[in-house]
């Protein structure tokens, strides 16, 4: 069965108070509107059709970047109801699906699966029309679901409008919706205009039920999914509910968090067996942590990628790779560009930036190493400095295997030292060092020097 869908994106989202587009507000690190796409992108048949209105084009943008003909898009440039924001998709939909299934956007929370179990619901009902609700205490200002006597929906009452008694019912509409597509199309221009002169999709129950069509109610296993988000509180809210249904398939998985709510793991991070996840962690964007780790506590990896029986703690690596067996920390910082292979120590206070640190180097304390290619076990002293900025460009270092930088070197790029080589403490090296030579003295200059 060819399945169209549709994904409501169009709105103000005035209540957020931003000048940031709604839609664009980043989720668990991905803008809402991402979140809600993702549950959809695999289940429509047809390319789905994004509404967008208010910041059309940042929306476009950002989303046509990671789907890109995956994807269409209509406009609804007067934003006058749900029920108008569909009719804006009908010029690229109608006569080519047999269902046409409606999202909101800011419902960031519904799961790929639950919306497949909504389409199979709805077939297997042979509905004409089906909407997802949910039940318990919900106060986010949904509309009531209205059923007969018979246990059939016959309406849905805005809250704003419910009598006290209506008010009470405990089933809420969340604006997801299932339609037969030629029944949708013929009856969306029939839609009378509220006093405020807009369109809604809601009035499409009352007018199933009047025509005697079958229509029902999914009702979600699971409340959480129905939460949407019209202000930074509800955000908040899906935020938390979101980061703890991650960290807990995780657990599941074999992965140990000693405080899972003051951890955060975005959904593209992929952790390995047995690592343990200390407390204040946050894990963002693409990082890939081993098995048999520990990280944490207070640290915060973004697109980094981790090996197998590592340990980074008190620290912070952006866009940075570590081999097998690395420790870090505490109070680390990796830069774009930082690799360090297997082995490699780096301690309190170190910093690394656009450099690969070879198998086994050790680098104790208080340095920076900035690009620079740093040899097999080599050894860095404390203080150690590469000098790399001339204040127009960034020079290179490179330092080859088995050599012993002493404290409070400084490192004056561009610069080579040869392997097996040392260098004094406090060494200022302006000059390329030769293989199994000592330097030493400001500026350096061998031992074997005479005066």
């Amino acid at each position: 069965m060819t399945i169209a869908s549709v994904v409501l994106a169009a709105g103000m989202g005035t209540r957020m108070k931003s000048h940031t587009p709604k839609m664009l507000h980043k989720l668990l690190g991905k803008p809402l509107i991402m979140h809600s796409l993702s549950s959809v992108i695999d289940i429509s048949t047809l390319p789905p059709v994004i509404v967008v209105g208010h910041g059309s084009e940042e929306v476009t943008k950002v989303v046509s970047e990671t789907y890109g003909e995956r994807v269409q898009f209509a406009l609804q440039a007067e934003q006058l109801g749900t029920g108008h924001a569909v009719m804006s998709a009908e010029p690229l939909l109608a006569g080519k699906s047999e269902l046409v299934l409606v999202t909101l956007a800011d419902m960031p929370m519904l799961r790929g699966e639950t919306i497949a179990s909504i389409l199979q619901f709805h077939q297997e009902s042979e509905n004409t029309l089906t909407m997802t609700s949910v039940v318990g205490d919900v106060l986010r200002g949904f509309g009531r679901v209205i059923r007969d006597e018979n246990g059939q929906v016959k309406a849905i009452v805005e809250e704003a409008l419910a009598t006290p008694e209506q008010l009470k019912v405990r089933e809420y509409n969340i604006s997801v919706y299932c339609f037969e597509a030629d029944w949708l199309w013929e009856n969306l221009k029939k839609i009378k205009t509220s006093p405020k002169g807009e369109y809604y999709l809601t009035d499409l129950v009352e007018m199933a039920v009047v025509q005697g069509k079958k229509l029902d109610a999914y009702i979600l296993q699971d409340p959480t999914e129905g939460l949407g988000i019209n202000n930074r509180v509800d955000l908040a809210d899906c935020e938390f509910a979101l980061r703890k249904q991650v960290i807990q398939q995780w657990m599941l998985d074999g992965v140990t968090f000693l405080d899972p709510e003051s951890c955060t793991v975005e959904s593209d991070v992929v952790i390995g067996q047995d690592t343990v996840i200390l407390p204040n962690t946050h894990l963002r964007g693409n990082t890939r942590i081993g098995e048999n780790c520990q990280i944490g506590p207070d640290t915060t990896l973004n697109d980094t990628t981790v090996g197998n029986d590592c340990m980074v703690t008190y620290s912070v690596a952006d866009k940075a790779s570590l081999g097998n067996h690395v420790s870090m920390g505490p109070f680390c910082h990796l830069r774009k560009g930082a690799v360090l292979m297997d082995g490699v120590h780096l301690g309190n206070f170190g910093e690394v930036k656009d450099s690969v640190l070879e198998d086994g180097v050790k680098m104790g304390h208080f340095s920076y190493i900035g690009n620079a290619k740093i040899g097999k076990n080599v050894n860095i002293g404390a203080g150690t400095i590469t000098c790399n900025f001339d204040g127009k460009v960034k020079h290179p270092t490179e330092i080859g295997e088995n050599t012993f930088i002493g404290s409070d070197t400084m490192l004056v790029a561009p610069l080579k030292i040869g392997k097996n080589a040392k260098t004094g403490a406090g060494a200022v090296v302006t000059k390329d060092v030769p293989d199994d030579t000592l330097v030493y003295g400001v500026p350096a200059h061998p031992k074997e020097r005479k005066e």
